[in-house]
């Protein structure tokens, strides 16, 4: 039965009200197009039928382009097993696991997600995952402004332009101060973050590599940092670990990231996740929850919910978080990712990555007028152009290439510069004829 909450005698008299007849007439006074009358549907179709009309309709949303594009969310392999078992309904329909005697099979794959995010960052403890790698930063940064108690923090504008435009959004009605450190070429220029600290600041904020491609190494910079008593945080790119040296290892007291590269599509923007994992002296200000292992009264190991945070926990700025969103399902999208390519398979995507991404370097250096601006990066690197960057990438989606991310949109003396990215996925005969693509292009 329709639920119709007005009677006919509700609807006379809201009529009379309105001054008018009947609703033909509302429709006149209010001066809005009539409703559209009987809609000529087409004959019915089979299942067969249907599911293939609308396989013809998803092809028509795939530009089929070769995907150079990159600047924080990567065209990544993903192996068969990750669908498969994040299909399963006992993940895809699962509710956050309060109850944990009905909740083994969820808690556990969320204890082995920590596991491995320890495992990736060379960190102590990491939480359940966040909502994704640009809120997971502003989390680290109010997890900073907690634990000192100052309201100010410091950011390398290398640090991607999206996470930073995200952070002023959440910040715009807090007690917090963002203070931007230029970059220095496509480095990060470690000698003016450290300037710009001052007694008020309780964070610097870094990404590594950072958002031109460039993996610099913070070591020796996080000690002059920390002897002032302010944490650093950085936001780190998961497949790049495989390779490179890990956030912990540097000495970094929270690490956070976009997990999309673990397993899940780019699907148009979403959904992603973010990972966060800190030293074990500040597991208890951080955001979200942490999945603990126990025994039962048998002696068994078991999972439980050892530390949440929850919107009925809420106390306004004083909350652990105001956003409280994990990401369970692509936390598992991510572990079973990690499981199925294990830690070798890892480390050969990360050296594939690095490895093609050198490839492509060197071929589009060959081309007049264009050079790199990195002198080191991991997969990404930025390219010195002839021309406008946004234009370039224009005319090679014509030619059937996503050439990369201009970062002129977002720094504006750099518009005659385009960001690269390589994956495992691109193959030389792609990166060749991307190359000569290119040079097209710029010369013909």
């Amino acid at each position: 039965m329709p639920y119709i909450p007005h009677t006919a005698s509700d609807i006379s008299e809201m009529l009379e009200v309105c001054g008018v007849k009947n609703l033909d007439e509302l429709w006149l006074k209010t001066g809005a197009p009539p409703p559209c009358g009987a809609i000529a549907l087409p004959k019915g179709k089979s299942e067969f039928e249907v599911i293939q009309h609308i396989k013809k309709l998803g092809q028509l949303n795939s530009t089929r382009l070769v995907s150079f594009l990159g600047g924080g969310y990567y065209d990544h392999i993903i192996p068969a097993s990750v669908n498969a078992i994040t299909s399963r309904s006992e993940f895809y329909t699962a509710y956050t696991p309060y109850q944990p005697e009905a909740s083994q099979g969820t808690l556990q794959a969320l204890f082995e997600y920590q596991s491995a995010i320890c495992r990736l960052t060379g960190m102590d403890v990491s939480n359940a995952s966040l909502y994704d790698g640009g809120t997971g930063l502003f989390e680290a940064m109010m997890m900073a402004v907690r634990i000192t108690s100052k309201r100010e923090a410091v950011i390398s504008k290398s640090v991607s332009p999206i996470f930073r435009e995200m952070i002023r959004c959440y910040s715009k009605n807090l007690d917090v101060s963002l203070i931007e450190a230029d970059e220095n070429g496509t480095g990060s220029n470690p000698d003016g973050i450290c300037a710009a600290i001052s007694d008020k600041t309780a964070c610097v904020i870094v990404q590594y590599p950072n958002f031109f491609g460039t993996p610099d190494d913070w070591t020796e910079p996080l000690k002059s940092i920390q002897s002032k008593g302010v944490l650093s945080i950085c936001s780190a790119y998961p497949i790049a670990l495989g390779l490179l040296k890990t956030p912990g290892e540097m000495g970094f007291d929270i690490v956070t990231g976009e997990g999309q590269s673990l397993g899940i599509p780019l699907s148009f923007g979403g959904p992603y996740l973010g990972f966060m994992a800190v030293r074990e002296k500040y597991m208890r200000k951080m955001p979200g929850r942490i999945i603990g292992m126990a025994k039962d009264i048998k002696g068994n190991d078991c999972f439980t919910l050892t530390l949440q945070t929850r919107e009925q926990h809420i106390r306004r700025e004083n909350a652990t978080s105001n956003i409280c969103t994990n990401e369970s399902l692509c936390a598992i999208a991510a572990i079973a990712y990690l499981s199925s390519v294990g830690k070798n398979g890892f480390a050969k995507i990360a050296e594939l990555c690095h490895s093609k991404a050198n490839f492509l370097a060197q071929e589009l250096n060959k081309i007049n007028a264009v050079s790199l601006a990195n002198d080191i990066f991991f997969n990404e690197f930025t390219l010195n152009l002839p021309c406008d960057a946004s234009e370039l990438i224009s005319k090679m989606i014509d030619k059937g290439y996503a050439a990369g991310f201009p970062p002129g949109r977002y720094y504006p003396d750099r518009k005659h510069q385009l960001l690269v990215a390589v994956t495992e996925k691109r193959t030389k005969e792609e990166m060749k004829n991307f190359a000569n693509a290119m040079e097209a292009v710029l010369w013909n």
